[in-house]
């Protein structure tokens, strides 16, 4: 069977439904055509139910599916994502990829509101989703739904207790700045990189105010972008001598601040901005490679989520439905960037034209889904 290593992590998950009686449908078989689905720009189980009649016996030739009893219609679909447990489901997702990352990598951690999941005529508010993005591999470890933004200091510890960033370096906005989370990232035996701002007051102030008085010797790194009509030019000072900071003790693992001054001209225009950081780094060129990196989480994944995918006006459902949709919906982002498309002479595709192809031709399709394999 060509698809063998997702089927078997797909059939690790656990089945919610009855298991007495006959279960018409497999269900590491819908799994696999909701997947491509969605691939194939599927926005809901309907549309998860029309590409498996459409593509029927491919799907049985190709990809080795029985679908003894045909495919399953779209309620079925629903009932399966309203239930799968997603820490699971993202789990084996990952295991099929047999992904091995590299000890020092970023994870970027931060959230995204998916507010095809609200509802105003039955006052349901979007859930909002935390993802822990690993950047190098483009790879989601792990997510969690949260109230809204301003709950996320809430969950993300439980989402650093679910997933393995032992030797990594994770970076979080102003929000994450906050004990708790910055015990579990030691805890985790991981190094961090949190923005500063003033919902830590004294410590925000107290760290702008020594930077403002220059009166250190700090480690510099200068570093220069162009792109396009977009120039930018970027200073990284960390100062691991923290004797002057009253607070320090406070933080679990900190060994440095960091500031980071951008200069950026855009069409003639110039704008400017500092920031600032609490670190348990002490080297400028690892704390400069990891404040870069947090960006991806937002360029890669959230962007393409909204543009490329246009989850906003996708229909997933509420509570786990919704999670296990942007689940499936950040793996089928993932198969996209890593499949291999030179073969197929398109040069340099946008992923929104990797799509297309993969919607028009069942062998750019199969290429998308066995690209681990």
């Amino acid at each position: 069977m060509k698809i063998q290593k997702l089927k078997e992590k797909l059939s690790e998950i656990t089945d919610p439904r009855r298991q007495y009686g006959n279960l018409l449908h497999k269900m590491w078989e819908m799994l696999v055509i909701a997947l491509l689905a969605v691939i194939c720009y599927g926005e809901d189980y309907d549309d998860m139910e029309e590409f498996g009649k459409e593509r029927e016996e491919w799907l049985k030739s190709e990809l080795g599916l029985e679908l003894e009893n045909g495919v399953a219609d779209g309620d079925t679909f629903e009932r399966i994502f309203r239930r799968i447990k997603p820490t699971e489901f993202r789990t084996k997702l990952n295991e099929s990829l047999e992904y091995v990352r590299e000890l020092r990598d970023i994870v970027n951690i931060d959230g995204k509101t998916k507010r095809s999941s609200g509802s105003k005529k039955k006052g349901k508010k979007p859930i909002h989703i935390i993802s822990a993005y690993a950047s190098e591999n483009r790879l989601v470890l792990g997510e969690i739904a949260s109230e809204n933004k301003q709950t996320e200091i809430k969950e993300i510890p439980e989402l650093i207790d679910q997933i393995d960033i032992y030797g990594s370096i994770a970076t979080i906005d102003a929000i994450g700045c906050q004990h708790e989370i910055v015990d579990k990232i030691i805890d985790a035996e991981a190094d961090y990189v949190i923005g500063l701002k003033g919902n830590q007051r004294k410590l925000h102030e107290a760290v702008e105010e020594h930077f403002m008085n220059e009166v250190d010797e700090y480690d510099i790194k200068h570093t220069e972008e162009k792109n396009g009509s977009r120039y930018e030019q970027r200073d990284y000072w960390l100062l691991s001598d923290l004797s002057w900071l009253p607070m320090r003790d406070e933080w679990t693992g900190l060994s440095s601040v960091g500031m980071v001054k951008s200069a950026v001209e855009r069409n003639g225009e110039m704008s400017f901005e500092i920031r600032y950081f609490i670190t348990s780094l002490v080297d400028v060129e690892e704390f400069a490679y990891a404040v870069r990196k947090h960006w991806s989480i937002e360029n890669h994944l959230h962007w393409s989520l909204d543009f490329v995918w246009r989850e906003d006006s996708a229909k997933g459902g509420r509570g786990n439905a919704a999670l296990n949709m942007n689940i499936l919906t950040k793996h089928a982002l993932h198969l996209i960037d890593k499949a291999d498309f030179s073969k197929f002479k398109m040069g340099k595709p946008s992923k929104k034209r990797k799509r297309l192809k993969a919607t028009l031709n069942p062998d750019v399709l199969l290429s998308v889904i066995l690209c681990h394999e």
